[in-house]
């Protein structure tokens, strides 16, 4: 596909490195010289200098050619000025970044009245996934699939953990015939692991569930599932307004801490059933002062990835059950993850997974539904993707006993008429079905029939 892509700042380069290595023709395009250079020098693309919201400017880029623009400037006025010019040029997609509240709840009037494809707010996703990962202190990630009917969670093998030491084969009678572990990271290294592999102390694994497993799996393992009464959310940015109006109609008291007067001053009035603060969490005693050893969760969404990080290792030395931090650089939650900085939520890299699932599910399909979502798990070194079976195919009604698939790839999970099955053997595809899919990210799977050999069905 030519793909387009406007304002190359952290979204945009991470989406020109991802789709340029998926090979799609990527053209960036940005008004600040320094910025095309060091695209040029970072990714092997064309660039083009110049205002992405100008006619001249998108002509130049071949805008009228292409199969798709992505605008990602900071201003959504820019980016939604950038699609509709595109469109009206000849431009058969667009997706548009827009981040301000108002406007996101305009989304179907965009998409109808200027013809938007696709609208991402990465502010909006990164609260959305903090929410639910506060519902289940004790998952470090919790992904949801087939409308929040099954769930991929990720846990960390502790040395009293009663998975450790066991073979995945032996895992089935403990965590029931309704979970599956599908990914396990250990030294920096992702395996789609088999029957054999055997679980050890400090492993990362990732579960696939029922949704409605989650409580009994939690209760199986052993762990501890504390109810998150009171929250500390530290940076009142976007993520933090679309979160604590979340976290507030669930009956969890918030309170917000912000160094800025006029921003706290704001945020009084946005939210008066919340106790808002001006002091900066960054210097010595404020959090302490503020009791947050007698907080049950800790949330650090300021603009600086390093005053997250410490922030969020403090909390958990004073004892904060749950530390959710919000990182730009997923370098750092490799760096820090056994640190203390809880659950990693990054949400460029949120952007970055809805554009490029809906990029595959358009390239494969040409209707946008070959991929229907799509998870960067363990650290990005691993993807889950759900497919929906839509016509009968080589791979359909066919034991899967019988069924080559490719190295690191994995069958997760079915769901059929609101049945969940964890697939054996004797399980079939069958027309209708949703299907989860795990796989190692260096293999871009964008259709269903990417995960098998090219001889699908064994003798």
């Amino acid at each position: 596909m030519k793909i387009i892509i406007v304002g190359q700042g952290k979204v945009g380069l991470l989406l020109a490195e991802r789709l340029s290595a998926e090979g799609h023709d990527v053209t960036v395009v940005d008004s600040d010289p320094t910025v095309i250079a060091e695209t040029q020098e970072t990714v092997d693309i064309l660039t083009v200098e110049g205002n992405g919201a100008a006619l001249d400017t998108l002509m130049d880029a071949g805008a009228g050619q292409s199969d798709l623009l992505i605008a990602t400037t900071d201003a959504d006025e820019t980016n939604l000025l950038c699609c509709l010019t595109a469109k009206k040029l000849g431009c058969k997609r667009t997706i548009a970044r827009v981040r301000n509240p108002q406007y996101v709840k305009q989304a179907i009037f965009l998409k109808e009245e200027l013809g938007l494809s696709f609208a991402v707010n990465p502010e909006l996703a990164a609260a959305k996934e903090i929410f639910r990962l506060i519902q289940f202190p004790t998952f470090l990630k919790r992904e949801t699939f087939v409308r929040g009917k099954v769930e991929l969670v990720e846990l960390q093998i502790t040395k009293d953990s009663k998975l450790k030491g066991k073979h995945i084969y032996e895992t089935a009678s403990l965590l029931g015939p309704r979970v599956l572990i599908c990914a396990v990271e250990r030294n920096d290294k992702v395996t789609i692991p088999n029957g054999r592999f055997v679980l050890q102390t400090g492993d990362r694994i990732t579960v696939t569930a029922a949704a409605t497993e989650l409580v009994s799996l939690i209760r199986k393992l052993g762990l501890e599932k504390t109810k998150i009464k009171s929250a500390m959310i530290v940076g009142c940015s976007r993520v933090a307004e679309y979160l604590a109006e979340d976290l507030i109609k669930s009956g969890v008291s918030v309170k917000l801490l912000d160094k800025k007067r006029e921003v706290c001053e704001r945020f009084s009035l946005r939210f008066p059933e919340a106790l808002v603060l001006h002091a900066d969490a960054a210097r010595h005693g404020v959090l302490e002062a503020e009791g947050i050893e007698h907080t049950d969760a800790v949330i650090t969404l300021t603009g600086m990835d390093e005053e997250n990080l410490i922030i969020s290792m403090f909390a958990s030395h004073k004892g904060v059950s749950k530390t959710v931090t919000k990182i730009d650089r997923q370098e750092y939650a490799r760096l820090f993850s056994d640190q203390g900085i809880g659950s990693v939520v990054c949400p460029k890299d949120l952007t970055a997974n809805e554009i490029v699932r809906y990029v595959r599910a358009v390239k494969e399909s040409g209707e946008g539904a070959a991929v229907k979502a799509l998870h960067r798990i363990v650290d990005g070194k691993a993807e889950a993707l759900e497919f929906e079976v839509r016509v009968a195919a080589e791979y359909t009604n066919i034991p899967l006993r019988r069924l080559s698939l490719k190295p690191n790839n994995l069958l997760a999970c079915i769901s059929r008429n609101n049945q969940i099955i964890i697939p054996k053997g004797d399980d079939m595809l069958m027309v209708g079905d949703n299907v989860i899919v795990v796989t190692t990210t260096d293999q871009a799977v964008g259709e269903l029939r990417d995960i098998f050999l090219k001889d699908v069905v064994e003798a």
